[in-house]
């Protein structure tokens, strides 16, 4: 055989980039001198699909088969098949980004076919002004092959979707009699094209053990699907199924009719059960020595988990290896036009985490029970590095997406500052938490390391629900937190929650108002609304009592269990205010409305918002209190100066002045100092230049000054010539 093991993700994630679990896997595996081979079948069933050979055989089956009835747009859509099928492999590669020039055809909009998804359009010419051509043909090709998606939808195959397959088969599915009846049901379309593409895979790799990654609802379907056609296919070969949804959804399994499917459900991290199950599958270990993992046995869905056994330390898990992955053929899409919300469907994204865990795991609607969140461990700045520089090796990508549950600003800091002393030049964005330490010193650091972008979590833009959401954060303090980004140049994205517990119809507006006044300040650029869910795992789902909440029922199902539906007697009508924030939030985004009375989003009364209407404003002219710290480290960014000194003269009397001159990227600037300061200057600037991987503190420069014979450290270091650096790159962070 030329591989032992087969990483799969079935589809859909993203189309940008591939989803990073059997990156990891397979660079794990490599440490352990175990054979592996990788497909995202994901793209490669969308590749399929859309492209001119297979749009033409979408349009003759529906021709074959014509549906009883047909919407008016699937009909234009029909009709227009020939312009479809001719423009569709230019598109494709256009999104590939191997056909830039493309983008001037698609950009004057008589190139591309258009239906009912070019209707918003209307309302986004204010954007082209501000769009480059790229983009903007971007977004109208993402359009166009959404237009293609919803006849699919509408034609051939309910289940489709670009970034999710039969979703709703597996939202919530505490039973599995749904997903069981479908996958005994006929093919689907899609179906078809995928078993195809994993019957080549197949066929190429020969393995012993497939592994099946399912990180979200929207790949559950076609892996149950993989599997099914593997076991008919295949019979002798084993199937494993890992990822974030068995991680948070599975742990309470109970229905054998799932191990029809599959032979294995490993939980949590993956590098440990992965390798004894190979190792039991190779002979080389029993049974009860594996861990975390599902399986029947005399036919009842038992769990082995050899306590004995221990996790891989961050260290020992080798670097994400994406090779065997189409990495030059992945699809950039622009959706939405903000640019910070573009990022996560634009781009190739290599996906790396800076720690294990979340170092805050205090949230309660988050799964922090669960080790995933629980153990927290973060890797070494240097490591972080090594790790960067091989993945960019192999791809020829330096674009990073760290997807931390909340990356630590030490840590942060810390890798920015490897990153700056090895002259890397890569450009990344993660996910935080809106906490104080983000200064603006520390903001500007992270932007000079190529940082472009933060999301984190706002979730209800109340300090009360933020208390019992014990997020550890204000809504002033966020404000702050977010103008240091946006002043050093980095796009804010903030996640919201509403219908938490308790939260009001007060509560709720209050929270709009708070993230209207953060747009109209510009220290926000996206953001996005998310309902409330009750998690098995969290807090609140483990203690709904103490947060005033209630269980539907106490009933255990056999498949899924995670989401759990409650009552919320004192709260307000959490489900009618969806559509009113996710319209408004749309708007702020694209810098419009922001002027709109709150009630203007809603159908129904809702309350005046209680929230003083320059809340922000007053919130960003209070700094937060504290003065710099003594152990605060200091670091010079620039290009070392150059000094001479000078006699200047004013009146008769002549002195002497050091004179600095400072090169930076747009702008030359000069200092004067006395000469003694002068020189002791010159020797700090040097010490605590970025290069030098010895850090000092502001303490440590101040017994320097004194040590040299100089007086009063605090009146020459808070003076106007020194403050005139932090333009050229001195930061206290």
């Amino acid at each position: 055989m030329s591989h032992s093991v087969f990483l799969i993700t079935p589809p859909f994630t993203q189309l940008n980039t591939p989803y990073p679990a059997t990156a990891y896997l397979k660079g794990f595996l490599n440490t352990k001198g175990i054979s592996a081979f990788q497909a995202d079948l994901g793209i490669e069933v969308t590749l399929a699909l859309f492209s001119k050979q297979g749009l033409q055989e979408l349009f003759d089956s529906i021709t074959a088969e014509p549906p009883a009835t047909l919407s008016e747009n699937a009909a234009r859509i029909i009709a227009l098949q020939d312009d479809y099928v001719n423009t569709i492999d230019a598109v494709i590669l256009f999104l590939q980004g191997r056909n830039p020039t493309l983008a001037h055809q698609i950009s004057k909009r008589d190139f591309l076919p258009e239906a009912s998804r070019f209707a918003q359009l209307d309302d986004l010419h204010w954007a082209f002004g501000s769009m480059g051509t790229q983009d903007r043909a971007k977004h109208l090709a993402t359009m166009y092959l959404e237009d293609l998606s919803d006849l699919i939808m509408e034609c051939v195959d309910p289940h489709f979707g670009f970034s999710r397959y039969a979703e709703r088969l597996s939202r919530s599915a505490n039973s599995f009699d749904e997903l069981y009846d479908a996958l005994h049901e006929g093919y689907t379309y899609v179906d078809h094209i995928l078993t195809d593409l994993l019957a080549a895979r197949m066929e190429a790799v020969q393995p012993s053990l497939v592994a099946i990654s399912v990180p979200f609802p929207g790949n559950l379907y076609a892996a149950f699907r993989c599997g099914q056609w593997i076991k008919e296919h295949y019979p002798q070969v084993k199937i494993a199924m890992g990822g974030g949804f068995p991680n948070t959804e599975l742990r309470s399994l109970s229905d054998p009719r799932v191990f029809e499917f599959i032979d294995f459900i490993t939980l949590d991290d993956g590098e440990a059960p992965m390798e004894n199950l190979f190792q039991y599958l190779q002979g080389q270990k029993a049974l009860e020595e594996l861990k975390r993992t599902f399986l029947l046995q005399d036919g009842k869905v038992t769990y082995i988990n050899n306590a004995s056994c221990h996790d891989y330390k961050q260290s020992q898990v080798g670097t994400p290896d994406y090779s065997d992955l189409l990495l030059d053929q992945y699809i950039s899409a622009i959706e939405v036009v903000n640019p910070m919300h573009s990022l996560w469907s634009d781009g190739r994204w290599n996906k790396l985490t800076m720690a294990h865990g979340c170092y805050w795991g205090k949230c309660t609607f988050c799964d922090i029970s669960l080790d995933y969140i629980r153990v927290y461990e973060p890797i070494a700045a240097a490591m972080l590095c090594d790790r960067m520089e091989t993945i960019i090796a192999q791809t020829g990508q330096n674009g990073f997406h760290f997807v931390d549950e909340a990356a630590p600003p030490a840590l942060m800091r810390a890798l920015a500052l490897e990153i700056i002393r090895r002259k890397l030049t890569v450009t990344w964005w993660t996910n935080i938490r809106f906490e104080k330490s983000f200064t603006r010193d520390l903001c500007l650091l992270l932007k000079a390391s190529g940082c472009i972008a933060v999301s984190g979590g706002l979730e209800v833009a109340s300090d009360r629900l933020l208390g019992l959401i014990q997020k550890g954060i204000t809504v002033a303090q966020v404000a702050r937190v977010n103008r240091h980004f946006t002043e050093a140049g980095i796009m804010v994205h903030a996640y919201l929650m509403y219908g938490f517990p308790t939260q009001t119809a007060q509560e709720t507006i209050d929270s709009l108002e708070m993230v209207r006044q953060m747009f109209a300040a510009g220290i926000l650029q996206s953001a996005f609304w998310h309902q409330f869910t009750m998690t098995a795992h969290s807090p609140v789902g483990l203690d709904p009592a103490k947060y005033n909440v209630q269980k539907e029922t106490e009933a255990v199902g056999t498949f899924a269990n995670n989401d759990i539906m409650h009552v919320d007697p004192t709260g307000a009508d959490h489900e009618s205010f969806s559509f009113g924030l996710k319209k408004s939030l749309l708007n702020f985004m694209h810098g419009t409305c922001l002027d709109y009375p709150l009630q203007k989003w809603f159908e129904f009364k809702v309350p005046k918002t209680s929230v003083a209407p320059d809340f922000i404003t007053k919130a960003l002219m209070e700094e937060e209190a504290g003065a710099i710290k003594p152990t605060s480290k200091v670091v010079f960014l620039g290009k070392q100066p150059s000094m001479e000194v000078i006699t200047k003269s004013k009146k008769g009397s002549t002195w002497e002045v050091a004179s600095f001159t400072f090169q930076n990227k747009k702008e030359k600037m000069n200092i004067s100092v006395p000469p003694p300061q002068g020189e002791w200057l010159a020797g700090v600037l040097a010490q605590v230049a970025v290069a030098n991987p010895k850090t000092y503190t502001l303490q440590e420069l101040k017994d320097s000054y004194e040590a040299a014979g100089l007086e009063d450290f605090e009146l020459f270091w808070d003076n106007k010539p020194v403050n005139t650096l932090y333009r050229s790159g001195l930061l206290k962070l």
